[in-house]
């Protein structure tokens, strides 16, 4: 198969995991949880879970341990983006080529279906236990995903976006490149971080493969930046130029179309530099990160 072909398969077996972890549509809170299902179902491209399972095996993980976590991360990056959608947020109609939450049931109740995402995610997290139950690694795996998407990851990201655009003040690059490293690296740093850690990795590995997916989350962003001025909505499943309307500084704003996306390419190949210095190899790994360079998604 070539990597377009394994790359659907890993996502749909990712998509599988994920959608299994949901809680059940019934009882007299089931609006929420319909809308958990929607907001999650939407689709999109798994990234985060696909990147923890390939880093996991990269360090000879095997067993399902891992497999809460993969939905817990997924669960938290659909939190996020059903509350910036949200008219105080990015008021945006459009995700993955739907209605957002906020639309279809209300902005209300997509409150509290980020809420409800973000709870069950530590819910679906903890059932890690119960798989291997003496597992010393599960607490260390349980700090990163608590650690990443808090204070002083991805909410802290969110926090200094949000504080700027409301002042109506444009950010300088240290500024963003927090708010870049924060706001989507965090999430990709904790992916692969849970998957070196259920592995065993040694601390050193865990902290080369945090660089680099730091690297990863910062062209990631830098790449939706250019994408929101260069894509097509069809094939993005959302508004494009949103962050123009919004009045946001972007990576674009600051250093110019050229300058974004040799920065791009720069980045992704320093952190697949990364992977080949280690002392195992996940061939389909690399070509994930590279792919990432010339993305339409």
């Amino acid at each position: 198969m070539n990597f377009k072909e394994v790359l659907e398969q890993k996502v749909k077996a990712a998509e599988q995991i994920v959608c299994s972890y949901l809680p059940e549509e019934e009882g007299y809170q089931r609006t929420v949880i319909d809308a958990m299902h929607y907001s999650v179902k939407a689709g999109g491209k798994r990234l985060r879970p696909v990147f923890m399972k390939e880093v996991y095996t990269l360090f000879g993980g095997h067993g399902k341990v891992i497999e809460p976590f993969m939905a817990a991360l997924e669960m938290i990056h659909n939190y996020s983006l059903v509350h910036d959608d949200l008219p105080a947020m990015d008021n945006d109609e459009y995700r993955r080529g739907r209605k957002t939450t906020h639309v279809v049931y209300g902005e209300g109740m997509a409150v509290l279906t980020g809420d409800a995402l973000l709870n069950f995610a530590f819910e679906t997290a903890l059932k890690a236990f119960d798989l291997e139950p003496e597992n010393p690694r599960i607490p260390q795996a349980l700090k990163i995903l608590a650690q990443k998407a808090g204070l002083y990851g991805m909410l802290g990201g969110q926090a200094v976006d949000v504080e700027k655009e409301k002042a109506g003040e444009m950010m300088n690059m240290d500024e963003l490149t927090f708010v870049h490293e924060r706001k989507t690296g965090a999430l990709i740093e904790c992916a692969m971080m849970i998957g070196a850690v259920l592995a065993g990795a040694s601390c050193e590995d865990v902290g080369r493969v945090e660089e680099a997916a730091r690297l990863i989350g910062v062209a990631f962003q830098i790449q939706d930046d250019i994408l929101d001025v260069e894509g097509n909505q069809e094939v993005l499943g959302k508004p494009v130029g949103s962050d123009e309307k919004n009045h946001k500084t972007t990576y674009v704003t600051l250093r110019g179309m050229e300058e974004s996306k040799n920065d791009v390419k720069e980045m992704s190949e320093r952190a697949i530099s990364i992977f080949r210095g280690l002392p195992n190899q996940n061939e389909f790994l690399n070509e994930l990160i590279e792919s990432l360079i010339g993305r339409e998604l």
